[in-house]
This record gives C-alpha cells, structure tokens and sequence, in this order.
C-alpha cells in the first residue's frame, strides 16, 4: 500500500473520528441541559468510570473482579435508564452514542489487529482518484452527447444506446451488469463512458478508467519489477467499475492477453462491473483474443454496437 495514500486515508479517519466525538459532546450538553435527570446519570456514569480505573490500578484477586462486575452492572442500569428518558422527551434512544461512520472500527481504521474494510476501501478511492487525476474525466457528459451527427438507422440506434447508458448511471450499483461498447472510432464510446464514469463517481463509488494500454503496461511494470508488487491489479480488481477504455491497441503479447482475460473473468466472478470500449468487432476481438475472452464478453457483457460515421471528423469539416 502507497504509504502516502495510507497516510492520507488514515488523516480522512481521524478527522471522520474526531468529528463524531465533537457532534456527541454538542449532543450531550444540549441534553444536559433541556433534561436535568440525563444529567445526574451523566455525572455519575463518569463518577463510576474513574472509581473503575481506581479499582482496576489498585486492587487485586477475587474481590477486584467482584466490584468490577458490580459496577459494570450498576452502569448498564444507568445507561438502559438514560436511554429510557431520552426516548420520553423525544429524543432517538442511542442520542447519547458517538456515531461513527464505521461502527465496526470506530474510525481508528483496525478491526482488532487488522486494517477494517473501511480503511481498505478508502485507500483503493484514494488511489483510483490519483490515477484519474490527469485523465478527461470532467469532460464529458450525457448533456454534450449530441445525436445530430447520427442519422436514419444509425441515429435510432445510437438514440437507444444514448438512453441505455443513462439509465445504467443513474441505477448504478456494484451488481450492474458489464458492458461492451464496439464500432468504428470516433462513434462516441470514450464520450459515453466517461459520462457513466462522473455519473457513478458523483454517488461515492470507487472508478478507475484509463486505456486499456496504460494499465497493462503499469501491471506489467509492477508484476516484473524487483519487488513484484501487486498494487495496480489489486485496484483494477477491487474498484467498484473499472473502464478500460481502447482494447485491442495494446501490443499483443502473452502477458496482456493472459492479463486481459484474468481482468474480465475474475471481475465477472465477484460480480463487479467492467465497461470495455474497443474499435474492434466481435469477429476482430475472437481473432486477436483467447476465445475464453469472447466466450465471457459475448455472455455476461451487454454488447453496444456504435454505428454512424466518424463525429470528430465531422466537427472538423464543419468547423473550416
């Protein structure tokens, strides 16, 4: 893990940490003072917590224990009465608790002698969104996407694919279906999967795009270099959508074409969505691809087939 990053996800946590603890001290004093009952509990929770300390640093053996059990008790009791009161002026009944955004960490970032899923997680958002950072992600959007250079049947049909990748946004979720979108260049595939990719980034989930020639050669990189870290392919498999953008350009080799299918077949295993964009066809990818590659494209992927002549080369003609 890139220790800048860790570092990074760990200031996230402590800032997420030391929020909720300030928003439960608001609560507690603003309760403290509509509700002078809370209040007496309060103090003698607290009152209690430093006689426990007291037993614990000076006591010994059999009779420790005992008063220890007896207090932990007397203050399940206050604290199942605290909740009570606060429920009949109003109040949710776990007022009082700190709300944490992990529950199972507390926002340290360990579950026990472990890194919590929640550190996990934000360290592969962090790392994607370093990766995205000089890519074109913010230009391009289902807004600027104009059918006007599409016409009679190609129109119909890039109409529905229009519309296809728009509701595939706006439902996204880490169950959503794969997709491949296919055709000549220039169609339209980068424009329409980098608007699903802001689409999906704006809900809060994790997105890498890149081509498909970058990200193979910086696994490749890793894979043979002294260390043999793993760090890139565990991004790619772990993102929430990962977007590989240009297949079939990368330089045809055993390792990318090995790393391709191992890319598509592990994602579709753990059920985790992929958009593939390619100026290949189908018969182009079976002839320069494993036909295990096609076999699970064709299957599991929703297969968009881009028609219509070139549109950069039609803005450009328009624009002399």
């Amino acid at each position: 893990m890139d220790s800048s990053i860790f570092d990074k996800a760990q200031s996230i946590l402590t800032n997420r940490r030391m929020k909720a603890v300030s928003e439960n001290e608001h609560r507690i004093s603003e309760v403290n003072k509509k509700i002078p009952q809370i209040r007496e509990i309060n103090e003698v929770l607290f009152n209690t917590g430093k006689e426990l300390i007291s037993i614990i640093s000076n006591g010994r053996g059999k009779d420790v224990t005992d008063k220890i059990q007896q207090l932990k008790q007397y203050n399940l009791g206050a604290q199942a009465m605290s909740r009570k009161i606060l429920a009949e002026h109003g109040y949710p009944e776990d007022y009082l608790d700190i709300h944490y955004t992990c529950p199972i960490c507390s926002d340290t970032g360990y579950n026990g002698s472990k890194f919590c899923d929640c550190l996990r997680s934000l360290c592969g958002k962090l790392a994607a969104d370093e990766l995205n950072k000089n890519s074109q992600l913010r230009l391009s959007s289902f807004e600027s996407f104009s059918l006007s250079y599409y016409s009679g049947e190609n129109y119909q049909a890039m109409k529905k694919i229009l519309e296809y990748t728009m509701q595939y946004a706006s439902t996204f979720s880490p169950d959503s279906k794969s997709i491949l979108m296919f055709g000549q260049t220039g169609l339209g595939k980068t424009h329409l999967s980098l608007a699903i990719a802001n689409k999906v980034l704006e809900k809060g989930y994790s997105v890498i795009y890149d081509s498909a020639i970058n990200i193979l050669r910086n696994i490749e990189k890793e894979h043979f270099s002294y260390e043999h870290s793993s760090e890139m392919i565990d991004l790619v498999m772990n993102t929430d959508l990962l977007i590989l953008d240009d297949m079939g350009t990368e330089y045809e080799s055993q390792f990318y074409n090995a790393t391709i299918y191992n890319i598509i077949n592990t994602r579709l295993n753990c059920g985790k969505p992929s958009i593939i964009s390619t100026n290949l066809d189908l018969a182009g990818i079976a002839r320069r691809y494993d036909k295990r590659v096609v076999s699970r494209i064709v299957s599991m992927y929703s297969c968009l087939e881009f028609k219509g002549d070139d549109v950069r080369l039609q803005i450009r003609k328009n624009n002399i």
